[in-house]
């Protein structure tokens, strides 16, 4: 799990106004969410610092996926209060949603709780002069009807924005805690999607990422109902100037309708995302997945035969509770005969308020280290292959900016990592490269 800080080199400075520390912990949805916050703070009088710094003001985005990151978002609790015990901390994100009373017991000092359906509000709360009520900033996230009005004006300094369009998840997969963090599936008007679309776009930024805890369910709370291949179809109709990149989607909402709109825009990325967590039968049940691995394969060879060029990943989730020494062979057998492009591989741990954490027959922590090591010597051995089969080809990249000061470093449409030589008024452009070499963390490409 990643920190990612704001504030660097933002807006406004000044002499006797509040200074304000953002940072974020985990996923895309909460990423897009603090440059909400982020976004509206750059229009009052006050100055961003970067969270290592004293500020007045602390807000912390936290996230609750796994047990580390629940430790990780406390310990910045902790940095925040140390770095100024007379701070106002304002603690929002999973954690904070399902962890407010570990959060209290950390300092004697107030802290500020925003719960997930609030966040809407979250700068209206770090900027009160009153003290906070857990109650009123909490709420039941369950009970949520609507997704939170967010809109962000800028994405900072990065080259792609997130769009979050969807929040909320009712799957309930045993090992997930999140359900119970976003709450239900809600959906962002598609007329609200487009204008934030058209807000990145105007603000140069070359691709956007649909994002949601549950992007697939898009649109299947709204009325009239709709889903997420008609929402690209009315970004598409807008003719932006951007292209459009699906975050995770569950398997089974891999359409072919969707497949053929992919396949029939240059503006959408051959790319996806699908989570299989296990190739076993027994261990997709216990974990409250809703297909059998047979029925993954198909939807990979699918989209591969509609999209031969599309990078295909794959969320592993390694030592689930009953995960024997066969049902492990069936994930890895099935991962090694498909045509996938690379793996996320994690080991499972125990997350308090789930199923899976009183299920027997946990799986001892040296078993799922090997296991764990095996499948990212698979992962290796997918990603080298799908760059070789590349190379010699002449794609765009989006270049992002240096590799260590030196070349120039971006992604094609399909996902591959490219190193180049160029000048610095390419960053943030898109370039053709004919991808020529394999390098230790991608393709090296020549500029034609």
């Amino acid at each position: 799990m990643t920190v990612q800080p704001y504030g660097t080199g933002m807006n406004i400075t000044g002499r006797n106004k509040k200074k304000i520390a953002v940072t974020t912990l985990g996923c895309k949805v909460n990423q897009f969410e603090s440059a909400a916050f982020l976004s509206e703070l750059a229009q009052r009088e006050v100055e961003l610092v970067p969270f290592s710094q004293p500020a007045d003001i602390y807000i912390i985005n936290t996230c609750a996926v796994t047990a580390r990151a629940g430790a990780q978002s406390r310990q910045l609790i902790r940095r925040a209060l140390r770095a100024n015990p007379e701070a106002r901390l304002i603690v929002t994100g999973c954690y904070a949603q399902i962890g407010a009373q570990e959060i209290l017991e950390i300092a004697d000092s107030p802290i500020c709780i925003v719960g997930n359906g609030c966040k809407h509000r979250l700068v209206e709360v770090a900027l009160a002069d009153r003290h906070c009520d857990l109650e009123m900033h909490l709420g039941d996230i369950a009970g949520h009807k609507e997704i939170c009005p967010l809109t962000v004006t800028s994405f900072g300094s990065r080259t792609r924005a997130y769009l979050k369009v969807q929040d909320g998840c009712n799957s309930f997969c045993s090992y997930c805690i999140v359900p119970y963090a976003r709450g239900r599936s809600r959906s962002l008007a598609p007329d609200k999607v487009v204008a934030q679309a058209e807000i990145f776009a105007a603000q140069g930024y070359k691709e956007q990422v649909l994002t949601g805890i549950h992007l697939g369910h898009y649109g299947q709370d709204l009325t009239p109902r709709t889903n997420l291949r008609e929402l690209l179809a009315q970004l598409l109709a807008r003719n932006l100037p951007a292209r459009y990149r699906l975050s995770s989607l569950e398997p089974t909402e891999i359409t072919e309708e969707l497949l053929n709109l992919m396949a029939q825009s240059a503006s959408v990325m051959p790319y996806l995302h699908i989570p299989l967590q296990s190739g076993d039968d027994g261990i997709l049940k216990r974990m409250n997945r809703r297909y059998p691995a047979a029925a993954f394969a198909k939807v990979v060879e699918r989209s591969v035969a509609c999209l031969p060029d599309a990078a295909i990943g794959v969320d592993v989730l390694v030592g689930f509770p009953g995960e024997d020494e066969e049902a492990f062979s069936n994930t890895y057998s099935l991962i090694e005969s498909l045509p996938v492009s690379y793996l996320h591989v994690f080991p499972y741990s125990k997350r308090p308020g789930t199923p899976a954490a009183s299920m027997a027959d946990q799986v001892p922590k040296p078993v799922k280290e090997e296991r764990v090591a095996r499948l990212r010597d698979l992962d290796h051995t997918k990603r080298s292959a799908f760059y070789r089969k590349h190379l010699g080809s002449v794609r765009q990249i989006l270049v992002e900016g240096r590799k260590q000061g030196c070349l120039l470093k971006g992604y094609t449409g399909n996902y591959i990592p490219v190193s180049c030589e160029g000048g610095s008024g390419l960053v943030n452009q898109l370039v053709t490269v004919r991808l020529e070499e394999l390098t230790e963390d991608g393709v090296l490409g020549r500029i034609v």
